[in-house]
């Protein structure tokens, strides 16, 4: 199939087969699709949990509104952002370019000295935004990416951040959950998979100038 049939493919699936888990190699697929995915500035203030364990699951689905789809799936996807970003966040992100790129010093520095100015006229609050932004790309990214390879996915915003982040523990790691995505494969009897995709004319949606 191309691209396009996979995305009509594509369904917020409502009822996973809890039966089916993805294969090492999907998984990995997934993992490597987040780490490419485009960030401002290249900065990566995001991170992705993969979560298999399902008594751990159980223990969130009250937080996200008994959504059973938390549980269900194959492994429930955490995007999170960092709490905070620091110099040395920026340090770091500069270093791994002039390491890989093998990029001069007094090339990067002109750039390093800008990117923390921009970072510590932030507010936190700011920063928390401005990563989270980053995060929905990540996501819209990896729903894609699924919709290629077969894997069935669910977006939710619908769960308690605060709670997420006491339960598995996010606060020591810098970090506080954002968006989730479980992940794996429809239940045959999801009724909702058969559903023909509600969308406006691509002329209406789309507009040409």
């Amino acid at each position: 199939m191309n691209t396009i049939d996979q995305l009509k493919w594509r369904y917020a699936t409502k009822k996973f087969d809890a039966s089916r888990t993805l294969p090492d190699d999907k998984l990995q697929i997934i993992k490597e699709a987040f780490n490419l995915t485009a960030t401002s500035f290249g900065l990566q203030t995001i991170s992705l949990l993969v979560i298999e364990d399902k008594v751990l699951r159980a223990q969130l689905v009250e937080h996200a509104y008994q959504q059973p789809q938390v549980v269900e799936a194959s492994h429930l996807l955490v995007f999170c952002i960092q709490d905070n970003i620091s110099d040395t966040d920026v340090d770091t992100f500069f270093d791994n370019v002039k390491n890989i790129r093998e990029t001069p010093e007094t090339i990067l520095e002109p750039y390093r000295d800008n990117l923390k100015t921009t970072m510590q006229k932030m507010t936190v609050a700011e920063r928390q935004e401005w990563s989270t932004k980053q995060a929905y790309i990540a996501l819209g990214n990896l729903m894609t990416v699924c919709a290629i390879e077969k894997i069935d996915a669910c977006p939710m915003e619908g769960f308690v951040p605060s709670a997420f982040d006491e339960v598995l523990n996010l606060k020591p790691k810098n970090l506080k959950s954002v968006l989730l995505l479980p992940v794996g494969y429809r239940s045959e009897d999801d009724m909702f998979s058969g559903f023909k995709k509600v969308r406006k004319p691509l002329h209406e949606a789309v507009i040409e100038i």
